[in-house]
């Protein structure tokens, strides 16, 4: 996989550099709410600006129907990096047509323009070989240079992430280059003990990684709204807490097979339960109440690990050489339901070992709690596509990058 380094060194000067970032940040009405993917492409495009190119950054953003929609425009998002580089940043009311076309015309050395959302033509997310193909030849008309660097994207086999590569000089942005040599850290050259942390809502986002793990981890931790179908599938009641009665069956086999292998499985022991789902707007108290994980009320409903689970995790965390932690262990948005997801977060600050963030809520979780990002060995930008990678899938973007 040719990287940006290389590309630099062949010289970049003059030439319209298409950069595939991930800017799909999370946005309140205008105004975005955590702008740590935007932060993440910055130093890939200072590089290119830097070196003379003509960097035109595009991005998806939320799941538009193909059509231009406001809620979705990366308007903002284009501000904010601006703001960043702290250079003006030109921005394209369309992806290919009038507007994109004289926006990148209008580029002079250095200078950086970001494209409406890709999402916003049906061609970008296609099923049909050809419509697809047809929206990266124009989006190819763009440009002279491919660089991918929006990791959160790369499992997707879209236009400007798999089919305009091929049709492009290619090579992978900083971004991707990291994270990449990072997962490799998780895969290829393990350093044991090797602890995986997941929880988020629901299980059946996770078979494929846990499988996968099964062969590779040493312990796995298990929180969230995912961890009522396990304590489900040990015969527990869980009240009117998140369940996916269907994927018992499969919870009841891993568990088996982890027992088998010596990979030891770590279910919460307590939990904060209520009857009702806390207002994460207002933040309102919630007054949650701590009950033994096997004894959840039929009418309540479990919404964070409990505190003698958070010593137990942090225990089980703390002799660690390797840790993978995707998906919070509550409700982290409210702050009464906050302190599970914040004690792992701790017990990986804490740990000697290589620790990372594998994306999505638990990188939001992380800046939200107002951690130092630095304390962490790694805080990926891309949840599905990390844990794809760890699934050992073959990743679209990726394999659109390698010659």
């Amino acid at each position: 996989m040719k990287t940006i380094d290389e590309l630099l060194h062949e010289g970049v000067e003059g030439k319209r550099v298409f950069v595939r970032a991930d800017l799909n940040v999370p946005l309140d009405g205008t105004t975005i709410t955590d702008d740590g993917r935007i932060r993440a492409v910055v130093p890939t495009v200072k590089a290119l600006a830097d070196a003379g190119a003509r960097v035109v950054v595009t991005s998806h953003l939320g799941r538009p129907k193909g059509a231009p929609d406001p809620a979705f425009s990366l308007a903002p998002a284009a501000a904010r990096l601006g703001e960043l580089l702290g250079a003006d940043v030109a921005f394209a009311t369309d992806t290919v047509g009038d507007s994109a076309t004289e926006t990148v015309a209008g580029l002079g050395n250095g200078q950086v323009a970001v494209l409406e959302n890709l999402r916003f033509n049906p061609g970008e997310t296609s099923k049909d070989d050809a419509e697809r193909g047809a929206f990266a030849d124009r989006l190819a008309a763009l440009a002279d240079l491919y660089v991918g660097d929006g990791f959160g994207a790369v499992h997707r086999k879209h236009a400007s992430v798999y089919d305009l590569p091929a049709r492009l000089p290619h090579a992978a942005g900083h971004l991707i280059a990291t994270e990449v040599g990072v997962l490799k850290k998780l895969t290829e050259d393990v350093q044991r003990p090797y602890v995986v942390a997941l929880g988020g809502a629901k299980v059946s986002d996770k078979l494929g990684v846990i499988d996968h793990l099964l062969e590779k981890a040493d312990r796995i931790l298990i929180g969230g709204g995912m961890a009522y179908t396990f304590l489900k599938a040990q015969g527990h009641e869980v009240g009117i807490s998140l369940l996916q009665e269907d994927q018992v069956p499969a919870v009841q086999e891993y568990l088996a097979r982890a027992k088998e292998r010596g990979v030891e499985f770590v279910l919460p022991v307590d939990v904060l339960v209520s009857r009702e789902f806390p207002d994460l707007k207002t933040k309102a108290p919630a007054n949650p109440t701590t009950v033994a994980a096997d004894a959840i009320p039929a009418d309540e409903e479990g919404l964070d690990i409990g505190p003698e689970t958070r010593k137990l995790y942090a225990s089980k965390l703390a002799d660690a050489a390797t840790v993978f932690w995707n998906g919070p262990m509550g409700v982290f948005e409210h702050p009464d339901y906050a302190e599970g997801t914040k004690a792992v977060a701790q017990a990986l600050v804490d740990s000697p070992a290589f620790t990372v963030v594998g994306g999505g809520d638990s990188a939001a979780a992380v800046r939200t709690l107002g951690f130092d990002e630095n304390a962490f060995g790694h805080i990926s930008t891309g949840g599905g596509a990390s844990l794809e990678y760890l699934e050992g899938k073959t990743l679209p973007g990726l394999a659109a990058l390698e010659d």
